[in-house]
Parts: C-alpha cells; structure tokens; sequence
C-alpha cells in the first residue's frame, strides 16, 4: 500500500460523520437516546427533600397536573410509608387519571413493597446504597444481602403486574464490579429499567459516559439516571448520559431537592432542545415551563433565579452594542434557543452606556419619530455619555431621544406606513421590564 493510500485510509477512519444539526448528538453514537428519551419528574419526591418544601395535597394535585400538561412521561412520589400523608397523597394522585405513569419510590424492603403497590401506581423505583460509605454507616448490608433483598423486592412487584426499576444509591463511588454484578443479577429476573444514581453529585460527564456504555454491555434492559448538583455538572451528566445509551433522566422542577437538588427540568430541556429539536417540540409543551416554575417557586418560596435557563428574567436579554446590532438583525447570531419556543421575548437592553446606535434607532422607530442615522449616532452618544454618570432606565432615554427630536425638527409622527416596528410586533425591542425581574422589592 502506498504512503498516499494508507494516508487515505486513516483520514477516513478519523473523520467525524457529518450532520445536518451540529449541536446534536454524534452519528457515531449508535446507541444514544438524545432522540429518544424520556422523563420522570420527581418534584414530589426529590422536591419534597428540598429545605424549604412543604406541599400540601392540594399543591401536589396542582404540581401533578401541571406536570402532566406539560408532557413528563412519568411523576415520581414520595414513599407511602414516609408518612401517612404521603401514603393518601400517593392515592389521591393515582386516582387523578394522569396520562403520566405514578411511580413511588421506596426501600429496597418488603415492608415498603408491600404497602407500595396497594397505593395504585402504575411502578415502584427501588433503591439501596452501594458505595462503602453507605454500606458502612447507612444500612449496614454487605452485597449477598442486597442482592437477596432486591430479588425479593422486584419478583414480588412484578407479580402484581406493576413496573419495577431498581437502583444502587451513591453509584459512582461503588465498586463497579459490585455495580455491574447487582445489575445484571436484577436484569436477569426482569427488571423494566436499572437506575444510576450520583447521589452525591461527584460524577463528571466523562465517568458518566463510561459507566453507562459499560452497563448496557451488561444488561438489556432501559437504565434510569439520577444526579444532583452538587458540582454544578447535573445537567450536563443527564445530557452525556443519555449519548453514552441510557434512556429515562430524573429531573425537578427548577432543580429542587436535597441540598441543591438534581438535573432541572427547564435546563434540561433547554439542552435537548438545541440536540433534538423536533423529538422535543413534537413531545413537551414547552412555553408552560415558566407557568411550572413559577407555580413550584411559590410554594417552595424562592425566587426564580436571575440566570435560570429559558425562564431566568436576562435569559433572552442583550446588552452590548454590538451584539444588540446583531440580534436585530438576525436573532441566531447571539441565541442558540428561540425565546418563542417557550413562550419567552427577547430584549434589548438599550438604557445603558454600552448601547449602540442600532439598538437607539430601533427605539427611535418605536417611538414613532423620525431621525436620520447620523442624528441617531448623536443622540446615542448623549445617551452614553449619561450612562457614564448613572444607571439609566427607559424614561431617561426617551426623554433623551424625544428633547433631542425637538431640537433637530418639529416633530413628526411617522404613519403607520412608514412604520416598520411597534410595540406590539417587535416586542424584542424594549428594556428589560420591572416584571422580569425577581429580586424583592426593599
């Protein structure tokens, strides 16, 4: 074989496939689920961990509904034996008719199945600590007992006909031969789904990756992830794993749960969004995102926070002036997410000294009056020179434009012909108004 042709050949064995959508998942990845996966939400189960949470059975109803609404495949509930509220909460939300599948979760022990299955959801999620911290100074089993009691947990959920997943706890700090013996002792016996759990949120996407590729070489059944926040790396773990093959991510609403919660469901969508877009609009209702947000975040009393993703009150806000130029002229150029998707509007931020003088004509046609670009650019450094003194607001710089307007011409109302922009049809041309906003007033 020649130089040349063994340089081919190498070339062509090294060259990533191409694809119509770069921000999607790799061709190569024959096993991804980035087009195919599913939901379970467990705001009423991990959100109930969460510091500030108490839900009443009135706002689990709505919470349930909402979620449903909004297309999560399953809703997760807390453990009827938890309390007697939470056994008669499980009951009510069962008896709901949901299109979404009821799932508890529970310990891996008869005590729990038992009561678990006579509640009426449609599956039971076991779990049991694996990892040598929880082993030790949690339930104090060793392996032969986990293995015994997950048998005898899962054939006995199955012979009621009811879905069964089960899951180590603290995943990524077992030992994996451990792991991978547990899991395919369960996915022998027919376990729907096996689940991996980063309960302490130590995982990065790379050992995600790894881990799931290596656990479907073992089972045949779906596997379930689970991870917290704890590094700030939940959303993009869910993300990788579900390219590495796994099928079903837990997620909360804004991310609540113990400490600071697990995978949120906005910024998940957000991701799989740019990945897939047509699997996730065909699926999800996305613009009722923020109506769930905001109905999780006032019971929990919290605050949207300001750089949540899709619904954060900046998150389709632009600034400077030049991306402000940019933007007005073709929205892709700063935005990987079309705020319309979800139900959002973008903004331009103008009243500030970074502005531009794109983002002060557009204003300028919003206002219905009539200057020449050259006056723009005088009038846009008035403004700038103002904001190097003081904050500005949208009155400032309207008092500016419209002082500056009377002052080069009379004044001239353009006609709706002449128009090209209003309020009403761009409404990406105005600050950022005092209702995005979610810091308490003093």
């Amino acid at each position: 074989m020649s130089e040349n042709n063994e340089f081919q050949s190498v070339t062509e064995s090294t060259t990533a496939p191409t694809t119509s959508n770069p921000y999607g998942p790799n061709p190569a990845d024959y096993l991804s689920n980035v087009k195919n996966f599913q939901l379970i939400d467990s705001t009423l189960r991990e959100g109930e961990q969460f510091a500030n949470a108490f839900f009443d059975t009135e706002k689990k109803i709505e919470i349930a509904r909402a979620l449903d609404d909004f297309g999560v495949d399953y809703i997760e509930l807390t453990s009827p034996v938890a309390s007697e509220q939470s056994r008669k909460d499980c009951e009510a939300i069962c008896k709901l008719g949901l299109k979404a599948k009821i799932l508890t979760h529970i310990r891996c022990h008869m005590d729990d199945a038992r009561v678990a299955v006579e509640t009426g959801v449609d599956g039971v999620d076991v779990v049991i600590g694996t990892s040598k911290f929880l082993r030790q100074y949690s339930h104090g089993k060793d392996m032969n007992y986990i293995a015994k009691s997950a048998v005898e947990v899962i054939e006995f959920v199955k012979s009621k006909g009811i879905e069964i997943r089960f899951s180590s706890e603290d995943s990524f700090r077992s030992d994996l031969v451990d792991l991978l013996n547990i899991y395919k002792t369960v996915d022998k016996i027919g376990v729907n789904r096996v689940g991996i759990a980063d309960t302490v949120g130590c995982a990065n996407p790379r050992q995600v990756y790894e881990l799931i590729r290596t656990l479907k070489s073992v089972v045949s059944c779906d596997i379930e992830c689970h991870f917290h926040n704890d590094t700030g790396c939940a959303i993009a773990n869910a993300y990788t794993a579900l390219e590495g093959g796994a099928r079903l991510i837990d997620v909360s609403v804004l991310g609540i749960g113990e400490r600071n919660g697990i995978t949120p469901l906005g910024g998940l969508m957000a991701r799989m969004i740019v990945a897939a877009p047509d699997y996730v609009k065909s699926k999800y209702k996305l613009h009722k995102i923020r109506d769930i947000e905001n109905l999780v975040a006032d019971a929990v009393e919290v605050n949207i926070p300001f750089n949540n993703p899709i619904t954060g009150f900046c998150a389709f806000t632009h600034k400077a002036g030049i991306h402000a130029k940019a933007i007005l002229a073709n929205p892709s150029t700063y935005e990987i997410l079309d705020p319309h998707d979800f139900g959002m509007k973008r903004y331009i931020h103008f009243a500030n000294r970074l502005t531009g003088w794109n983002a002060i004509k557009a204003r300028v046609d919003q206002l219905n009056l009539n200057l020449t670009d050259d006056q723009i650019k005088e009038v846009t450094a008035k403004i700038k020179k103002l904001g190097d003194v003081r904050s500005l607001n949208i009155d400032d710089v309207d008092s500016i434009i419209k002082n500056f307007h009377a002052e080069v011409s009379t004044p001239q109302v353009l006609s709706a012909k002449k128009n090209k922009k209003n309020d009403s049809d761009v409404p990406e041309l105005a600050t950022i108004p005092a209702a995005k906003r979610t810091k308490p007033s003093a």
